[in-house]
């Protein structure tokens, strides 16, 4: 008699109670590796999607009722902050770097929600991070100067969870005596859900605090601030799930973008890694799906709780498989699977969910130094009480594309090298693309399309000036 080995799902529930994650959060992960085990793939043809029209337009949108503080009561606001700035070179949580002057993101954040607070004169609209263990003690470190910031009952944040890397041929956890720490990995965004309904009952305690509605964004988005007209048409519309879309540009090809689910004409959002690639030209065509998906969710949390539990505790989000090797950092090491979900992707779990168009003011993200020297220039300004940062009117809601050479300027601590007087001007720039090592000298404005090059190994100087619409050589 032989002793057969123990299932792959046995496996990582193991593995995962050992680590104490949360019940909600092995049964969402165990239940995504049940559908790997069955062949899902998570992926949406071109031919079972329909594009999106008639999406209902901010301008067209209600001013604020006088009686907004209640509604602003009745909100709950949580940032996504479980990402480090290691993409920047950097050990830290990426939601510390500063992005104006010496202001963080979290910086802004905080001011953002204190000056909502005085409207209402009271503890309201709560605030959370979603932390992840890596941010969560620097984070919290840092917010100490925002004594005010915390809610009544002291929190000021909730832990995502953490899930097992698969063999891509077993769908067993995988080990690496090396590190044991790279045996894990977030479970992306769409982690949301079964952490608030795991720390502690988060879901439950907000709703018998008098919570209704969620707003949900990314920390770095600069643009994602609580906008009262917004809030009111989310209230007034009883929607479960309302997503915040804009249009898509060139830039945008590669974003996770709304669609139409022909065969029950739900919305769903499509990301790059759940698009086959014979589909790739018809998800990447700007002009036949329109909107993208900005990551800024405002959710009814009694529907939220409903669905939840019609779903025995877990939404059935769609799977996303990312193929990396055990070390990101090493090629050579073994390749693994990285089960993830996507926030957004909860559009499709309710028959009313909605859509917004939103100025693209309200999507500004720094995933890179391209972002970074963008928002820090003169092309964006700060406001209300140097909690917003926004872009200047003039530019009519679009940022100037930046492209920098990667290998001199990905790094924040040689990018900033390249730039020691600061960024250029570029108010009235639409592309800068810098190839080569440039450093940047004090007042140099940058108009129209500008292409500068430096075909040398050593590093070149751009001096003081205007230029507009031309390719420099250095």
């Amino acid at each position: 008699m032989t002793n057969s080995s123990p299932e792959p799902r046995d496996l990582v529930r193991s593995k995962m109670l050992a680590a104490n994650v949360s019940p909600s959060a092995i049964d969402a992960f165990l239940d995504a590796n049940h559908r790997l085990q069955e062949g899902e793939t998570g992926l949406l043809p071109e031919a079972a999607l329909a594009p999106v029209d008639g999406v209902v337009a901010y301008d067209s949108l209600a001013d604020p009722l006088d009686e907004g503080a209640r509604l602003l009561d009745q909100l709950a606001v949580i940032k996504l902050n479980g990402g480090l700035g290691t993409s920047m070179g950097l050990s830290g949580p990426k939601s510390l770097l500063p992005v104006r002057g010496r202001d963080t993101f979290l910086d802004l954040i905080a001011r953002q929600m204190l000056r909502l607070r005085r409207k209402t004169r009271q503890e309201s609209p709560v605030f959370l991070l979603m932390n992840s263990f890596s941010t969560r003690v620097e984070s919290i470190e840092h917010l100490a100067r925002y004594p005010d910031l915390a809610n009544h009952d002291g929190s000021l944040d909730f832990v995502q969870n953490k899930v097992p890397k698969l063999d891509p041929k077993t769908h067993a956890p995988v080990s690496w005596r090396d590190d044991p720490d790279l045996e894990w990995c977030p479970p992306g965004h769409g982690d949301l859900y079964p952490s608030l309904l795991g720390n502690d009952r988060l879901l439950d305690r907000l709703l018998d605090q008098g919570v209704r509605y969620l707003f949900v964004s990314n920390a770095d988005n600069l643009g994602a601030t609580v906008d009262p007209r917004l809030l009111r048409y989310f209230a007034e519309s009883d929607q479960s799930f309302l997503m915040e879309v804009a249009g898509r540009t060139e830039v945008d090809r590669k974003g996770g973008h709304l669609a139409r689910r022909k065969s029950d004409g739900r919305l769903v959002l499509r990301e790059l890694a759940q698009c086959p690639t014979e589909d790739v030209d018809d998800f990447q065509d700007i002009s036949l799906h329109g909107y993208f998906n900005t990551n800024n969710l405002w959710i009814q949390l009694e529907h939220l709780r409903d669905a939840l539990h019609a779903h025995g505790g877990l939404l059935p989000l769609p799977l996303i498989q990312n193929r990396k090797t055990i070390d990101p950092q090493q090629p050579e090491t073994p390749p693994v699977l990285q089960l993830e979900s996507a926030m957004g992707a909860a559009i499709e779990c309710f028959d009313d969910s909605g859509a917004v168009l939103v100025p693209r003011s309200r999507f500004s993200p720094v995933k890179t130094t391209n972002d970074l020297l963008a928002v820090r220039s003169d092309a964006y300004e700060t406001i209300e009480d140097d909690s917003v940062l926004r872009l200047i009117g003039s530019r009519e809601g679009k940022p100037p594309l930046i492209e920098l050479d990667s290998t001199h300027y990905k790094m924040l601590d040689r990018f900033e090298s390249l730039f020691p007087s600061g960024p250029p001007s570029l108010e009235a720039c639409r592309s800068l693309t810098v190839l080569g090592a440039v450093r940047f000298d004090a007042d140099v404005v940058i108009q129209g399309d500008v292409t500068i090059v430096n075909r040398r190994e050593d590093e070149a100087v751009l001096r003081s000036g205007e230029y507009a619409d031309q390719t420099i050589g250095l």
